[in-house]
């Protein structure tokens, strides 16, 4: 919780050196109370107080039996055994937990037989805060947003004080936006072919449906790419189980997958019993296989006139990985930040009709301290001596660059500042009248 999450030797070294520290002023209990109060577990909750009110409405210390042994299983795999999205999984996972604390000791068998009989009331979403829409709203890279800005304005009080966070996003937008991401994105690896299998298991003859649940443990759902693992496979079908259940995908369902599923396919990407694939269920076709895309996206609509954000869509998806590309990531503005560069020209005292060289430039490895650079334009023709506006509306690069050694790159580095432009990740270099 302290460290950062890169993998290198010194962060090992600064785990040791914390775990020595934390061992040294910490009882046992106090470590372990530490890691159940910041473990994250779905559902936006983070420590098991807040995923007692997340699961089920209500504190920690009133919570049943029943109810405490589902979130116990929820820290291996919080969003396969989620009670909410994931009921069948997180019931089995449920009934070992409640198994072992009668074999450990911690239950007696009427109180295990009494907790196996109680039907668990999740929350399916907070009515108040999705606008009277009782179905959870996709904002999950908002609402993490939303708790780092908590904690950095309060600190470690922002989990007991009941903050109540007000955002811009709107219901309708963000549910487009985050749709829109989806389908593109899918759209996109969908035309690079099928890949094959997530992975492969042993799968034993008779295996029952707890074991096999137990295999899709680490294969987290993806909102409707749901992981399924194949029991029978042929050009012609494929047989899956999920969730206790088994399904057969045919027809259109295979036509994504079929360069794996025939005899000549290569043996590590074939489709056949063993293999852990993605299912969607479709109104057209029935089930079909799909896969987890390889590529990211963000999404992010901002209203022109006051600037609050409608949506934002940090990625394909929130549980895989939390990296918020619209936040964290940073971008090549391309051709679009020229009119930064040409209105610092005019702040430098340059005027529209002011003429400007549209010829080539070389600068040698000597000059760019790196290697040499030879830039072009993206039609690779030059037009000559031209006006600052027509330079601009017909993107010309040579006519940007000579403008930026005019105007000096640290002018402009200085002026983009007034806009919101972080200087420290716009360095000074005559890339910057490229967009690079």
């Amino acid at each position: 919780f302290f460290l950062s999450r890169e993998k290198t030797y010194n962060r090992k070294l600064y785990e040791i050196l914390l775990a020595l520290k934390i061992e040294r002023n910490l009882s046992k209990d106090q470590i372990l109370e530490l890691y159940i109060n910041q473990i994250y577990l779905g559902q936006r909750a983070y420590g098991f107080s807040a995923a007692a009110r997340a699961y089920f409405g209500k504190p920690l210390s009133e919570i049943s039996l029943a109810e405490a042994a589902m979130l116990a299983g929820l820290p291996k795999a919080p969003s396969a055994y989620n009670p909410i999205a994931n009921p069948s999984r997180a019931t089995l996972r449920q009934h070992y937990v409640l198994r072992r604390m009668v074999e450990a000791g911690f239950s007696d068998n009427a109180s295990y037989q009494k907790a196996l009989k109680e039907p668990l009331r999740t929350q399916t979403g907070s009515v108040a805060r999705n606008g009277g829409n009782s179905t959870p709203m996709h904002g999950d890279y908002v609402a993490e947003m939303a708790r780092q800005i908590a904690v950095e304005q309060f600190g470690e009080e922002a989990y007991q004080l009941g903050i109540k966070i007000v955002t811009t996003i709107t219901r309708d937008d963000q549910e487009a936006a985050y749709a829109a991401l989806r389908k593109g994105v899918m759209d996109y690896d969908r035309r690079h072919g099928y890949r094959g299998p997530e992975r492969f298991v042993e799968l034993p003859q008779g295996a029952d449906g707890e074991a096999l649940d137990d295999i899709l443990a680490d294969s987290s759902d993806h909102d409707d790419l749901l992981a399924a693992v194949v029991l029978e496979a042929s050009p012609s079908g494929v047989k899956v189980f999920r969730r206790g259940e088994t399904y057969d995908i045919t027809g259109d369902g295979l036509r994504f997958a079929a360069p794996m599923l025939g005899e000549k396919s290569p043996q590590g990407r074939r489709v056949r019993r063993g293999a852990v694939i993605r299912i969607r269920s479709t109104e057209k076709q029935g089930w079909e296989i799909v896969q987890l895309p390889e590529v990211e996206a963000a999404l992010v609509s901002v209203d022109p006139h006051t600037g609050a954000v409608r949506a934002l869509v940090g990625g394909f998806d929130f549980n895989s990985n939390k990296y918020n590309h619209v936040t964290q990531a940073q971008r090549q503005p391309g051709s679009s930040f020229k009119p930064f560069i040409y209105s610092a020209g005019l702040e430098r005292g340059y005027s529209p009709g002011t003429l400007i060289e549209d010829e080539p430039l070389y600068f040698p490895a000597g000059v760019t301290g790196s290697q040499a650079w030879e830039p072009k334009n993206y039609d690779g023709k030059f037009a000559g001596l031209m006006t600052l506006r027509e330079a601009l509306a017909r993107s010309k690069n040579m006519a940007s660059i000579r403008l930026l050694q005019n105007i000096t790159p640290d002018y402009a580095q200085d002026y983009i500042g007034r806009f919101g432009f972080d200087p420290a990740r716009n360095p000074p270099y005559l890339t910057m009248a490229l967009g690079a």
